[in-house]
């Protein structure tokens, strides 16, 4: 049997050491060679840290898998199975002024959603899309798995743009809802069938029991139905534990995402995230001080295994569903996965070629998402709204377009439209500068007038 090549463009990221874990615990069922972890100058450091940390736990699991670490995409992207991705362009500082601009404004400031995610897409769409051009010429057969957000908008670039059809997009959020939906309702065996449609951050899901029987009410009596004051039980620990509107979520008859706070009750959120704002304790600020916490960790000579804090850091079961899913794409395992593919008729109420975060079974030729049908009125159209704005965010991404990227503002539901969005969007350019070479003559027009970025 071949032995698989595996690339990780963004290797030094603090969630590597899941991912060889994850590897390491599937070493029966991948015939693994190599593994390269791959970064940028400025993520050198890191890389050799996490890289060497790789090295260790490969080791340690007695196994002869050879971990090479490099600077160079393309020297790592010759003759590659799979392709990895979770980098992110402009580093936490980058993600620091997505999340702090927007409040600046009186608007939600988010690293996938609202103003944030737009321009988080903004600078990693052009990265993808390079990443793709390599791969046409260096590994022309290699799967792409992307858990680089905002997910579901780089992954329909890589399919739609760059026309990498064997691209499949990966969250954690899903995992994380399936987990609490097994405690809430106290089945240990995990027998509890999900079912899960809609986009990246923006799903519903329903489950039933192994009997056939629907406890979709069932958990929305145990998980929204609070008393005053209680905390709210989150799936996902980068999103605050404020309680959603129960009469609403009862109505809805679905489950939704986490990330449908900001969304359904977006005033709580906003001020919860001003107060995390004004004491510089934004999300952003606080996974800066925790990933330098878990590279302190990961400098110890001794430590040859994932250590328990990195599942502080948010996007814990990210790696663990990559090394999942490829296992399932090599074995053809079938497994049931919920991932961002094509939808192929899934959802009725989107185009047949738009990229949904739907089950499906991942076969050796890729995911097949289950079909879901329609949603009604309380979720079609909110659903369809943001399909429409990720359209016009990978646009402005690709053509650098000022004007297609004001029109995404506009109807993105947590950015107040109008003079004060292109305020924003104007500010949010000039600090953003040095990773959007597709808008740099506007740019340099919008500071010819005098706009600039004010740190706050």
């Amino acid at each position: 049997m071949k032995k698989l090549k595996i690339v990780t463009i963004g290797g030094g990221s603090s969630y590597t050491p899941e991912l060889i874990e994850g590897f390491i615990n599937r070493q029966d069922q991948l015939n693994i060679g190599e593994i390269w972890l791959v970064d940028i100058e400025d993520g050198k450091e890191k890389l050799e840290i996490v890289g060497e940390m790789a090295k260790r736990m490969v080791k340690a699991a007695g196994l002869d898998w050879q971990v090479h670490l490099t600077l160079d995409r393309r020297e790592a992207l010759k003759d590659a199975d799979f392709v990895t991705t979770q980098f992110r362009v402009g580093l936490l500082d980058a993600r620091i002024r997505d999340e702090r601009i927007p409040y600046k404004y009186g608007m939600i400031g988010q690293e996938t959603n609202g103003a944030g995610g737009i321009f988080k897409a903004l600078r990693t769409i052009p990265v993808i899309l390079g990443i793709i051009k390599d791969m046409e010429e260096l590994c022309p057969n290699a799967w792409l798995v992307n858990f680089t957000n905002p997910a579901g908008m780089v992954t329909e670039a890589a399919i739609k743009v760059g026309g990498w059809k064997k691209t499949v997009g990966l969250c954690n959020v899903p995992i994380g809802s399936y987990k609490m939906n097994h405690k809430v309702m106290n089945n240990e065996d995990e027998t509890l069938y999900h079912k899960y449609a809609g986009l990246n951050h923006f799903h519903w899901h329903r489950v039933w029991d192994k009997d056939g029987v629907e406890v979709t009410d069932q958990i929305i009596e145990k998980v929204f139905n609070l008393e005053e004051g209680a905390e709210a039980i989150a799936e996902v620990a980068n999103i605050q534990k404020i309680p959603f509107t129960y009469e609403q979520i009862k109505s809805l008859g679905m489950l939704p995402c986490g990330y449908h706070r900001y969304y359904y009750i977006t005033d709580l959120m906003f001020e919860s995230g001003l107060e995390d704002y004004k004491k510089n304790q934004t999300r952003a600020e606080v996974v800066k001080q925790t990933e330098k916490e878990l590279f302190e960790l990961y400098k110890d000579p001794a430590l040859d295994y994932k250590p328990e804090q990195l599942t502080k850091r948010g996007g814990t079961h990210y790696s663990d569903a990559a090394c999942e899913l490829i296992c399932s794409i090599v074995n053809d395992k079938k497994t049931v996965m919920v991932v961002s593919t094509q939808n192929k008729g899934t959802i009725d109420d989107l185009p047949y070629d738009s990229i949904v975060e739907v089950t499906s079974y991942i076969t050796a030729h890729g995911p097949e998402p289950l079909n879901w049908g329609s949603f009604g009125p309380e979720a079609r159209g909110m659903l369809q709204l943001m399909k429409s704005m990720e359209e016009l965010v990978i646009k402005a991404a690709v053509t650098g377009d000022y004007n297609t990227a004001l029109q995404a503002f506009t109807i993105n539901p947590l950015v107040t439209s109008g003079k004060i969005a292109k305020e924003l969007l104007d500010e949010m350019l000039v600090a953003n500068k040095h990773y959007l070479p597709q808008f740099a003559s506007k740019i340099a027009e919008l500071e010819a007038k005098g706009v600039t970025y004010i740190p706050s």
